[in-house]
């Protein structure tokens, strides 16, 4: 009796496939249930550190809360299966080298020079600011 693999060649390969496709399914699953974790939690720890201040400083719980994600994220290794897949597709880069990071880096260029011209940023700015004072004041 012949095996699965010698009576078709790209057996195994699809047993692979369906391999990954099971664990990204539980990898999303876990992704997701620590996002809707961290998202309370990274806001209740950024509350804190503006809270918590220290001769002006703000503490670092936020910025804690921030490399514990990181950490679970390279443990989750979400789309490591990547790996796996033809070399061609793996040399990819849809989206160039930059990041969310960036674009939000260029928004953020865009609200600062609206904020030097005297634009309605700088309302807000100065507002937001008086209320974190108050808030680091009252501790």
């Amino acid at each position: 009796m012949k095996t699965l693999s010698t009576e078709n060649p790209h057996a195994n390969e699809r047993w692979v496939l369906l391999r990954d496709i099971g664990v990204v399914q539980a990898k999303l699953i876990i992704d997701g249930l620590r996002d809707l974790v961290l998202v309370p939690a990274t806001l209740i720890a950024g509350i804190v550190s503006l809270v918590n201040s220290k001769d002006g400083h703000p503490g670092s719980q936020f910025y804690q809360m921030l490399a514990f994600g990181k950490q679970t994220e390279h443990w989750i290794n979400l789309f490591g299966a990547v790996e796996n897949s033809p070399e061609k597709l793996q040399q990819r880069q849809r989206f160039g080298d930059g990041d969310i990071d960036d674009l939000l880096g260029k928004f953020e260029s865009f609200l600062i020079d609206e904020a030097k011209h005297g634009g309605i940023t700088t309302q807000a700015k100065k507002h937001l600011d008086r209320i974190l004072d108050a808030v680091q004041r009252r501790k």
